[in-house]
């Protein structure tokens, strides 16, 4: 069965995303939390199957996905890495339990899946599009987001590179979302003073998820069959904008 694979799609983007990519492809979900990934899968209209796996734990992945997709007999077309963790800290109260676990979810575990989807044996050559979730913070810099900022940094420079050394097989692109209020994020936004300070900085406006959603689902299709190695920033405006504005 021919399928799109999506990681974190138990929750914020990654469950939208599912739910929406399932009208036109089978799905398989991965998250570590089971019973939310139940519930995405049966609000999906095709058929979609759990890989239940956290994807810090990076030693196990290549051996763990090979074997998941040869039990179901799966074929994987497009890949989507949706996982990410994202904690907003000061450099002071950094430590290296916090960069392994963001590092790991967010690039090593790409890369992992990426090796065995691109794998003769494991999945036939069937990849044929690859999409990163980054930040718009990948080219920037925010105070308290050195960890998250960097981790994004390095998806995209994964990008590129595996853009380049899967061509022209494989298209690899990254989609740079700005601020949107997901499960990840509503703890900030939480926060009046931050969401109006973020308001006030996007022209467009807060984002919302389903303002990513069809980015993503053009670029696993054949209408981006040549586009490769771009960062598409999808950011209201935000990462353009140097008008200077009193707080």
């Amino acid at each position: 069965m021919d399928c799109v694979f999506v990681t974190g799609a138990s929750s914020g983007l990654g469950k939208e995303l599912a739910i929406s990519l399932s009208n036109d492809y089978n799905l398989i979900l991965n998250g570590r939390n089971k019973e939310r990934l139940e519930d995405v899968r049966k609000q999906c209209v095709r058929d979609a199957l759990i890989w239940e796996y956290d994807l810090s734990k990076t030693d196990d992945i290549e051996m763990a996905l090979t074997e998941f997709l040869k039990k179901n007999d799966l074929q994987v077309t497009a890949f989507v890495h949706c996982a990410g963790v994202m904690k907003m800290m000061p450099l002071r109260n950094v430590d290296a339990r916090v960069i392994s676990e963001t590092f790991s979810t967010n690039v090593f575990s790409a890369e992992m899946i990426t090796k065995v989807l691109v794998s003769c044996k494991a999945n036939a050559k069937n990849l044929k599009s690859i999409v990163f979730i980054s930040s718009n913070v990948s080219n920037r810099g925010a105070s308290a987001f050195s960890v998250y900022g960097s981790s994004k940094a390095a998806l995209d420079g994964l990008m590129r590179n595996l853009a380049i050394e899967l061509a022209p097989n494989v298209r690899v692109n990254s989609v740079l979302p700005g601020g949107m209020i997901t499960e990840m994020t509503k703890e900030l936004f939480e926060n009046e003073n931050v969401k109006k300070r973020f308001e006030k900085n996007y022209p467009l406006g807060l984002g919302k998820l389903q303002d990513v959603i069809p980015i993503v689902e053009f670029l696993i299709s054949d209408g981006a069959k040549w586009l490769t190695g771009q960062q598409v920033t999808v950011d209201g405006g935000r990462t353009i904008d140097i008008t200077e504005r009193e707080d």
